[in-house]
């Protein structure tokens, strides 16, 4: 599949890039998901080939006004979502609108019945709750039926 960039009102979901442009590599390893500049190359290409494979559709997080990247939100075909922000973002409503977003894109574009999802820490659960997630799956797995 072809990857979509997606309007969140403030915030806007597009493709991770590392090209003379746009430089993802960076936020990637600021907010502490990844350890160096050459693993968030290789994790930019590997999203980009989940892309192409039709896997998992995957978003670099943005700022509107300046398309500065403040985290990354992916959900696969099979319905799993995952959202992380950059510590500095955090607080803020981002994973909120951008999980939102990409539960629109899920249900709608994907046709996807449910999403699911494993909140890792509290403030990870209230983005989920927000987003209408139940808790009760097996290890920590939450639900939003479509």
């Amino acid at each position: 599949m072809e990857a979509v960039e997606i309007n969140a009102g403030e915030f806007y979901l597009r493709q991770l890039r590392a090209d003379d442009r746009i430089d993802d590599r960076v936020a990637l390893v600021g907010g502490g998901f990844l350890p160096d500049l050459d693993a968030a190359g290789a994790h930019i290409a590997e999203r980009a080939r989940q892309w192409d494979a039709d896997e998992s559709c995957s978003w670099a997080v943005c700022d509107q006004l300046t398309g500065t990247a403040v985290g990354e939100i992916t959900l696969t075909r099979g319905g799993e979502l995952s959202c992380w922000t950059t510590p500095g973002s955090r607080g803020k409503g981002i994973a909120t609108h951008a999980t939102a977003a990409v539960l629109r894109f899920g249900f709608g574009f994907l046709d996807l019945r449910s999403v699911t999802a494993r909140p890792p820490d509290a403030a990870a659960r209230r983005v989920a709750e927000k987003c209408g997630f139940t808790a009760g799956g097996p290890r920590g797995v939450w639900t939003r039926l479509r």
